[in-house]
Protein backbone atom coordinates (compact mmCIF):
# COMPACT_ATOMS: atom_id res chain seq x y z
CA UNK A 1 0.00 0.00 0.00
CA UNK A 2 3.01 2.60 0.29
CA UNK A 3 3.37 3.00 -3.15
CA UNK A 4 -0.88 3.85 -3.15
CA UNK A 5 -0.50 6.37 -0.45
CA UNK A 6 2.51 8.46 -2.26
CA UNK A 7 -0.37 9.36 -5.50
CA UNK A 8 -1.73 12.23 -2.85
CA UNK A 9 -5.04 12.96 -1.85
CA UNK A 10 -6.06 15.08 -4.24
CA UNK A 11 -5.54 12.32 -6.90
CA UNK A 12 -7.54 10.09 -4.96
CA UNK A 13 -10.25 12.46 -4.19
CA UNK A 14 -10.78 13.37 -7.78
CA UNK A 15 -10.19 9.70 -9.20
CA UNK A 16 -13.17 8.76 -6.89
CA UNK A 17 -15.67 11.70 -7.76
CA UNK A 18 -14.61 11.19 -11.20
CA UNK A 19 -15.67 7.25 -11.16
CA UNK A 20 -18.73 8.55 -9.04
CA UNK A 21 -19.67 11.06 -11.97
CA UNK A 22 -19.30 8.22 -14.57
CA UNK A 23 -21.77 5.91 -12.27
CA UNK A 24 -23.99 8.45 -11.67
CA UNK A 25 -24.63 9.34 -15.81
CA UNK A 26 -24.64 5.99 -16.81
CA UNK A 27 -27.48 4.95 -14.17
CA UNK A 28 -29.68 8.12 -14.84
CA UNK A 29 -28.99 8.47 -18.53
CA UNK A 30 -27.03 10.99 -18.95
CA UNK A 31 -24.83 10.04 -21.00
CA UNK A 32 -27.22 11.36 -24.81
CA UNK A 33 -23.91 10.65 -26.68
CA UNK A 34 -25.10 6.97 -26.65
CA UNK A 35 -27.20 7.62 -30.20
CA UNK A 36 -28.61 5.07 -32.04
CA UNK A 37 -26.71 5.70 -34.50
CA UNK A 38 -23.48 5.01 -32.60
CA UNK A 39 -21.01 7.67 -30.56
CA UNK A 40 -22.01 11.41 -31.31
CA UNK A 41 -18.23 12.08 -30.81
CA UNK A 42 -19.45 16.22 -30.49
CA UNK A 43 -21.86 15.43 -27.80
CA UNK A 44 -19.34 12.86 -26.05
CA UNK A 45 -16.33 15.63 -26.57
CA UNK A 46 -18.59 18.62 -24.83
CA UNK A 47 -19.75 15.63 -21.50
CA UNK A 48 -16.26 14.50 -20.98
CA UNK A 49 -15.01 18.28 -20.59
CA UNK A 50 -18.11 18.95 -18.58
CA UNK A 51 -17.37 16.61 -16.11
CA UNK A 52 -13.81 15.75 -16.47
CA UNK A 53 -13.55 19.66 -15.57
CA UNK A 54 -16.51 19.01 -12.97
CA UNK A 55 -14.79 16.58 -11.34
CA UNK A 56 -11.60 18.34 -11.01
CA UNK A 57 -13.07 21.55 -9.15
CA UNK A 58 -14.94 19.15 -7.05
CA UNK A 59 -11.81 18.29 -5.72
CA UNK A 60 -10.45 21.12 -5.30
CA UNK A 61 -13.43 22.45 -3.47
CA UNK A 62 -13.51 19.91 -0.96
CA UNK A 63 -9.71 19.45 -0.57
CA UNK A 64 -9.09 22.19 2.43
CA UNK A 65 -11.81 20.36 3.91
CA UNK A 66 -10.82 16.82 3.53
CA UNK A 67 -7.33 17.94 4.40
CA UNK A 68 -8.37 18.75 7.88
CA UNK A 69 -10.65 15.52 8.29
CA UNK A 70 -7.50 13.21 6.69
CA UNK A 71 -5.27 14.87 9.32
CA UNK A 72 -6.49 15.86 11.85
CA UNK A 73 -5.52 19.13 11.46
CA UNK A 74 -6.68 21.93 14.30
CA UNK A 75 -6.55 25.12 13.38
CA UNK A 76 -5.05 27.80 15.66
CA UNK A 77 -7.31 29.99 16.99
CA UNK A 78 -7.08 34.10 17.01
CA UNK A 79 -7.99 33.47 21.30
CA UNK A 80 -4.73 30.84 22.14
CA UNK A 81 -2.61 31.46 25.14
CA UNK A 82 0.37 29.46 23.48
CA UNK A 83 2.95 31.43 22.78
CA UNK A 84 4.82 28.73 20.39
CA UNK A 85 1.34 28.59 18.34
CA UNK A 86 1.04 32.49 18.07
CA UNK A 87 4.87 33.01 16.66
CA UNK A 88 3.81 29.91 13.94
CA UNK A 89 0.70 31.84 12.93
CA UNK A 90 2.29 35.39 13.01
CA UNK A 91 5.17 33.97 11.24
CA UNK A 92 2.38 32.54 8.81
CA UNK A 93 1.03 35.77 8.39
CA UNK A 94 3.83 37.64 7.89
CA UNK A 95 5.41 35.46 4.90
CA UNK A 96 2.16 35.96 3.66
CA UNK A 97 2.14 39.31 3.72
CA UNK A 98 5.10 39.36 2.13
CA UNK A 99 4.12 37.02 -0.76
CA UNK A 100 1.26 39.64 -1.87
CA UNK A 101 -1.56 38.16 0.10
CA UNK A 102 -4.53 39.63 1.15
CA UNK A 103 -6.33 37.23 3.09
CA UNK A 104 -4.17 35.42 5.35
CA UNK A 105 -4.64 31.70 5.62
CA UNK A 106 -5.45 29.40 8.35
CA UNK A 107 -3.19 27.79 10.28
CA UNK A 108 -3.12 24.95 11.80
CA UNK A 109 -1.42 21.44 13.34
CA UNK A 110 -1.74 18.07 13.31
CA UNK A 111 -0.44 15.31 15.73
CA UNK A 112 2.33 13.09 13.55
CA UNK A 113 5.97 12.12 14.20
CA UNK A 114 6.68 13.20 10.09
CA UNK A 115 8.57 16.54 10.07
CA UNK A 116 6.21 17.53 7.78
CA UNK A 117 4.03 20.21 6.55
CA UNK A 118 1.47 21.17 3.78
CA UNK A 119 -0.60 24.17 1.92
CA UNK A 120 -4.02 23.57 0.65
CA UNK A 121 -7.39 25.33 -0.20
CA UNK A 122 -9.76 25.74 -2.91
CA UNK A 123 -8.61 29.44 -3.73
CA UNK A 124 -5.34 32.09 -2.31
CA UNK A 125 -8.28 33.61 0.25
CA UNK A 126 -9.51 30.20 1.43
CA UNK A 127 -6.28 28.85 1.85
CA UNK A 128 -5.01 26.60 4.84
CA UNK A 129 -0.83 26.00 5.68
CA UNK A 130 -0.83 23.36 8.47
CA UNK A 131 2.14 21.93 10.20
CA UNK A 132 3.07 18.58 12.24
CA UNK A 133 4.18 18.39 15.78
CA UNK A 134 7.21 16.59 14.51
CA UNK A 135 8.33 19.41 12.47
CA UNK A 136 8.38 22.05 15.56
CA UNK A 137 9.55 19.69 17.16
CA UNK A 138 12.59 18.94 15.33
CA UNK A 139 13.04 22.35 13.62
CA UNK A 140 14.97 25.21 15.01
CA UNK A 141 13.65 28.68 13.96
CA UNK A 142 15.52 29.23 10.91
CA UNK A 143 14.30 25.63 9.48
CA UNK A 144 10.66 26.80 10.09
CA UNK A 145 10.66 29.54 8.29
CA UNK A 146 12.06 28.05 5.54
CA UNK A 147 9.41 25.13 5.13
CA UNK A 148 6.80 27.90 5.85
CA UNK A 149 8.00 29.93 3.30
CA UNK A 150 7.69 27.35 0.92
CA UNK A 151 4.22 26.73 1.68
CA UNK A 152 2.95 30.04 1.60
CA UNK A 153 4.27 30.07 -1.92
CA UNK A 154 2.48 27.37 -3.09
CA UNK A 155 -0.63 29.41 -1.98
CA UNK A 156 0.83 32.95 -3.91
CA UNK A 157 1.68 30.64 -6.51
CA UNK A 158 -2.05 29.46 -7.18
CA UNK A 159 -0.40 25.95 -7.36
CA UNK A 160 -3.64 23.82 -6.44
CA UNK A 161 -5.99 25.94 -9.13
CA UNK A 162 -3.39 25.35 -11.93
CA UNK A 163 -3.27 21.65 -10.93
CA UNK A 164 -6.89 21.44 -10.60
CA UNK A 165 -7.40 22.61 -14.60
CA UNK A 166 -4.57 20.30 -15.33
CA UNK A 167 -6.32 17.38 -13.36
CA UNK A 168 -9.47 18.41 -15.55
CA UNK A 169 -8.24 18.31 -18.44
CA UNK A 170 -6.85 14.84 -18.26
CA UNK A 171 -9.97 14.11 -16.71
CA UNK A 172 -11.36 14.61 -20.05
CA UNK A 173 -9.10 12.90 -22.17
CA UNK A 174 -9.68 9.88 -19.54
CA UNK A 175 -13.03 9.51 -19.97
CA UNK A 176 -13.16 10.52 -23.41
CA UNK A 177 -10.45 7.71 -24.40
CA UNK A 178 -12.22 5.19 -21.97
CA UNK A 179 -15.90 5.51 -23.56
CA UNK A 180 -14.31 4.98 -27.21
CA UNK A 181 -12.77 1.72 -26.31
CA UNK A 182 -15.38 0.69 -24.47
CA UNK A 183 -17.95 1.69 -27.29
CA UNK A 184 -15.88 -0.47 -29.35
CA UNK A 185 -15.48 -3.68 -26.97
CA UNK A 186 -19.06 -3.43 -26.83
CA UNK A 187 -19.48 -3.49 -30.60
CA UNK A 188 -17.03 -5.96 -30.82
CA UNK A 189 -18.78 -8.55 -28.00
CA UNK A 190 -22.31 -7.90 -29.32
CA UNK A 191 -24.14 -10.93 -30.61
CA UNK A 192 -25.06 -10.84 -34.32
CA UNK A 193 -24.71 -7.29 -36.42
CA UNK A 194 -28.48 -6.53 -35.61
CA UNK A 195 -27.84 -7.15 -31.88
CA UNK A 196 -27.59 -3.62 -30.33
CA UNK A 197 -24.21 -3.18 -28.51
CA UNK A 198 -23.61 -4.75 -24.52
CA UNK A 199 -24.28 -2.07 -22.21
CA UNK A 200 -23.33 -4.02 -20.07
CA UNK A 201 -19.83 -4.32 -21.32
CA UNK A 202 -20.09 -0.95 -22.01
CA UNK A 203 -20.21 -0.08 -18.85
CA UNK A 204 -17.90 -2.06 -17.18
CA UNK A 205 -14.90 -1.98 -19.62
CA UNK A 206 -15.23 2.21 -19.05
CA UNK A 207 -15.13 2.19 -15.62
CA UNK A 208 -12.08 -0.38 -15.76
CA UNK A 209 -10.28 1.73 -18.63
CA UNK A 210 -11.05 5.05 -16.95
CA UNK A 211 -9.37 3.07 -13.40
CA UNK A 212 -6.02 2.56 -15.25
CA UNK A 213 -6.15 5.85 -17.51
CA UNK A 214 -6.18 7.87 -14.39
CA UNK A 215 -3.36 6.32 -12.86
CA UNK A 216 -1.45 6.40 -15.96
CA UNK A 217 -2.76 10.53 -16.09
CA UNK A 218 -1.19 10.67 -12.59
CA UNK A 219 2.18 10.53 -13.66
CA UNK A 220 1.76 13.83 -15.95
CA UNK A 221 0.43 15.37 -12.95
CA UNK A 222 3.18 14.06 -11.21
CA UNK A 223 5.63 16.02 -13.26
CA UNK A 224 3.80 18.57 -12.47
CA UNK A 225 3.78 18.61 -9.20
CA UNK A 226 7.43 18.17 -8.87
CA UNK A 227 8.25 21.28 -11.28
CA UNK A 228 6.35 23.90 -8.52
CA UNK A 229 7.97 22.05 -5.72
CA UNK A 230 10.64 23.71 -7.61
CA UNK A 231 9.39 26.88 -8.19
CA UNK A 232 7.91 27.01 -4.35
CA UNK A 233 11.66 26.37 -3.34
CA UNK A 234 12.60 29.41 -5.21
CA UNK A 235 9.64 31.62 -3.82
CA UNK A 236 10.60 30.27 -0.64
CA UNK A 237 14.52 31.74 -0.89
CA UNK A 238 13.12 35.12 -1.56
CA UNK A 239 10.59 34.64 1.44
CA UNK A 240 12.40 33.04 3.93
CA UNK A 241 15.51 33.14 2.84
CA UNK A 242 17.73 31.04 0.55
CA UNK A 243 19.83 29.57 3.87
CA UNK A 244 16.81 29.21 5.57
CA UNK A 245 15.21 27.10 2.47
CA UNK A 246 18.65 25.04 1.93
CA UNK A 247 18.65 24.35 5.65
CA UNK A 248 15.06 23.00 5.87
CA UNK A 249 15.63 20.80 3.08
CA UNK A 250 18.97 19.49 4.92
CA UNK A 251 16.89 18.89 8.06
CA UNK A 252 14.22 17.16 5.69
CA UNK A 253 16.93 14.78 4.49
CA UNK A 254 18.38 13.99 7.62
CA UNK A 255 15.32 12.70 8.49
CA UNK A 256 15.16 10.65 5.86
CA UNK A 257 17.91 9.12 6.93
CA UNK A 258 15.78 7.66 10.00
CA UNK A 259 14.67 3.90 9.68
CA UNK A 260 11.01 4.08 7.62
CA UNK A 261 8.64 3.38 10.40
CA UNK A 262 9.53 7.09 11.28
CA UNK A 263 8.18 8.82 8.38
CA UNK A 264 4.62 10.08 7.98
CA UNK A 265 2.07 7.25 7.08
CA UNK A 266 -0.90 9.92 5.64
CA UNK A 267 -2.01 9.98 2.08
CA UNK A 268 -1.41 13.86 1.18
CA UNK A 269 1.90 14.09 -0.20
CA UNK A 270 1.61 16.14 -2.84
CA UNK A 271 0.46 18.61 -1.03
CA UNK A 272 3.78 18.35 1.59
CA UNK A 273 7.17 20.08 1.63
CA UNK A 274 8.59 16.29 1.33
CA UNK A 275 7.05 13.65 -0.34
CA UNK A 276 8.96 10.59 0.77
CA UNK A 277 11.15 7.83 -0.82
CA UNK A 278 10.63 6.83 -4.68
CA UNK A 279 13.04 4.91 -6.47
CA UNK A 280 12.50 2.80 -10.11
CA UNK A 281 9.39 2.95 -11.72
CA UNK A 282 7.94 5.34 -8.94
CA UNK A 283 9.85 7.97 -9.38
CA UNK A 284 7.01 8.29 -12.02
CA UNK A 285 4.06 8.75 -9.80
CA UNK A 286 6.67 10.87 -7.12
CA UNK A 287 5.13 14.82 -6.16
CA UNK A 288 8.10 15.80 -5.57
CA UNK A 289 11.73 15.75 -6.50
CA UNK A 290 14.53 14.19 -4.76
CA UNK A 291 15.78 16.71 -1.94
CA UNK A 292 19.36 16.80 -3.04
CA UNK A 293 17.73 17.75 -6.36
CA UNK A 294 16.07 20.38 -4.79
CA UNK A 295 19.07 21.66 -2.83
CA UNK A 296 21.47 21.47 -5.63
CA UNK A 297 18.87 23.79 -7.63
CA UNK A 298 18.78 26.65 -4.70
CA UNK A 299 22.86 26.26 -4.40
CA UNK A 300 23.08 26.79 -8.09
CA UNK A 301 20.59 29.75 -8.43
CA UNK A 302 22.84 31.41 -5.49
CA UNK A 303 26.28 30.85 -7.50
CA UNK A 304 24.48 32.38 -10.78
Amino acid sequence: MQWFKRIGLFFLLNMLIVISLSVIANVFGLNRYLTAQGLDMSALAVFCLVWGMGGAFISLALSRVMAKWMMGVKVIPDNTYDQRLIELKQLVHTLARQAGLTTMPEVGIYESPDMNAFATGPTKSRALVAVSTGLLHSMNQREVRGVLAHEVSHIANGDMVTMTLLQGVVNAFVMFLARIIAYAAAQFFRGDEEEAPSMGIFFVTQIVLEIMFMILGSMLIAAFSRWREYRADAGAARLGGRENMIAALEALKRNMMLPEPQQATAAVQTMKIEGGRNSGLMRFFASHPSLDDRIARLRNQRAA
